[in-house]
């Protein structure tokens, strides 16, 4: 199996993708046009990526059957474009948790005690501690988290520690979760916004998240109080915020933007990063040691997994409900052609099977087999495949219920 990394990778994912029996071309700064040129040259049947962008023409220049996200989020590939060519798209959830967690507080803190400002002073050669000695503290405080992922449930014994409140909503969470994790339920992210002196950002980039902390939620927030984002930039009405920034003091933590270079270095021009009231961070979340470590060990995981079984852990692109409307239930003798007949019998009447299993008895002189097809066989083609082969012990068609 041929691996081609087109981004920054630990040297222990490498070797461990080796040690698997990989062919692996490690190519870190390939992106674009370029990284267009390596697939089609290089051929593999694998891609790595963390921030680098694949797209559709990526899918046409060579045999991809897997891409692998080292990291959690997974908005710069393009999933739909993989889905259509029946290409697996992975990723290593929950891996840089602590590390994102840990970096939200020390914006916190950071905004808190306006750190950097600290530093840039005492650089230019000024003591003012008369200025920098203004600090509300974190201490009885309300964090509210919008978003309740692996990462933003590493947020929660933090902000205890520091003896915080927490407030928190997300499309999953109930209040007898929220029971259970010793934070306070709110039914939307207006009422955390409404409720918190802290608001954190924690979820995944989809379309019914983009620009969901609109100029609504952002309003709705305490005059001065302070904003983290560490998920995605697009979560956020950059325009809304901005002007909430100048209208409600409100200062502002941000890890990621929405008009991020593609690269690892380069020219950001972004007008937000001039904002007085920004801390601003270069992506760098899941940049921890510990972190990269984890990944790496996952996407070797993902890899040995499909390269062993064909089955792919975390694949992120799987129909969750498929168009199949009757399960099609056949108990037979394990031999050669049984199941051909069956489906050559439901192709006649240009029924599409959605999904299939077979799983055989002890001893491997039986089986049954689970075939959901997208529409109903007639009543005398059953009756045909049942008379036709003599190895089919029973039919059974099933109506599936809508989920």
């Amino acid at each position: 199996m041929r691996v081609l990394i087109a981004d920054k990778f630990e040297q222990s994912g490498r070797d461990g993708l080796v040690a698997l029996g990989c062919e692996v071309v490690f190519q870190p700064d390939l992106k674009d046009e370029a990284l267009v040129e390596a697939i089609n040259r290089e051929q593999p049947d694998v891609i790595v990526v963390r921030g680098t962008k694949v797209t559709e023409q990526m899918f046409d220049a060579g045999p991809i059957k897997l891409v692998v996200r080292a990291g959690a989020g997974y908005n710069t590939i393009d999933v739909a474009a993989a889905s259509k060519r029946g290409i697996y798209v992975s990723n290593c959830p929950g891996k840089n948790s602590i590390a994102v967690a840990e970096l939200a507080f020390a914006l916190i803190l950071a905004l808190d005690r306006r750190i950097a400002d600290n530093v840039i002073t005492l650089r230019r050669g000024e003591w003012n501690k008369k200025e920098f000695s203004k600090a509300r503290g974190l201490f009885g405080r309300t964090l509210g988290l919008i978003g309740l992922g692996k990462i933003a449930q590493e947020m929660i014994p933090r902000a205890l520690a520091f003896g915080m409140n927490v407030v928190a909503w997300s499309r999953s969470l109930t209040p007898e979760r929220a029971a259970e994790l010793g934070i306070e339920y709110k039914a939307s992210p207006k009422e955390v916004a409404a409720s918190s002196d802290i608001v954190s950002l924690h979820m995944a980039l989809k379309p019914e998240t983009k620009n969901l902390i609109n100029a609504e939620v952002l309003n709705s927030m305490r005059e001065g109080s302070y904003l983290i984002n560490t998920a995605r930039g697009e979560v956020i009405d950059q325009d809304a915020l901005v002007a909430a920034m100048k209208s409600r003091g409100l200062r502002v933590g941000l890890d990621v933007y929405a008009n991020e270079p593609t690269s690892a270095t380069g020219e950001f021009t972004d007008p937000i990063a001039q904002e007085q009231s920004l801390y601003g961070t270069h992506h760098i979340g899941a940049s921890t040691d510990q972190a990269q470590e984890a990944i790496a060990a996952e996407t070797v995981r993902i890899v040995r997994e499909f390269r062993e079984t064909g089955n792919v852990p975390n694949v992120v692109n799987l129909a969750r409900q498929t168009p199949a409307t009757h399960r099609l239930v056949v108990r037979h003798l394990d031999r050669p052609g049984v199941l051909a007949s069956v489906l050559d019998a439901i192709k006649g009447e240009q029924i599409n099977v959605q999904e299939m299993e077979n799983i055989v008895f002890e001893g491997a002189a039986a089986a049954v087999a689970r075939i959901n097809l997208d529409n109903a066989p007639s009543a005398s083609l059953l009756e045909r495949v049942r008379a036709g082969n003599s190895d089919i012990l029973e039919l059974d068609l099933i109506q599936l219920t809508a989920k």
